[in-house]
């Protein structure tokens, strides 16, 4: 699906809801992860810049920002988890379709995101120097 596409679906589906009767959310099939996907992002922030956009809807846990294994460059997309899941909700509701350096990005929800483990091999090799 084209992202901007995808933008104004997460987009109609928030406005569905508050102009409907509805009683529960369409936040509510997430409501068991504290993963949001971040997509379409300048290639040129960090895991820093990120948090700072992203911190104010509430604390951030963890952070994966997607790099090439070659180049370590960033790929423009990550995935964030809050602490509280409501979080998502906010994040998802007010920054999905900003603007950042001139680019749309998306965010939405991850049902099942797993954080990649930490390479243990190298955690050794820094302590017994």
């Amino acid at each position: 699906m084209n992202p901007m596409t995808n933008v104004k679906n997460v987009l109609k589906l928030s406005e569905r809801e508050l102009t409907g009767n509805s009683k529960t959310s369409w936040h509510d099939q997430y409501k068991d992860s504290a993963w949001i996907f971040i997509g379409g992002m300048p290639y040129d922030l960090t895991e820093g810049d990120v948090i700072c956009v992203f911190s104010q809807y509430g604390e951030i846990v963890n952070i994966n920002l997607v790099r090439d294994k070659a180049t370590g460059r960033s790929r423009g997309f990550a995935f964030l988890c809050y602490e509280d899941q409501r979080s998502t909700i906010l994040a998802v509701d007010n920054l999905n379709g900003i603007k950042i350096l001139n680019r749309t990005i998306r965010v939405d929800h991850c049902e099942q995101y797993r954080a990649p483990n930490a390479d243990m091999s190298k955690v050794v090799l820094l302590r017994s120097f």
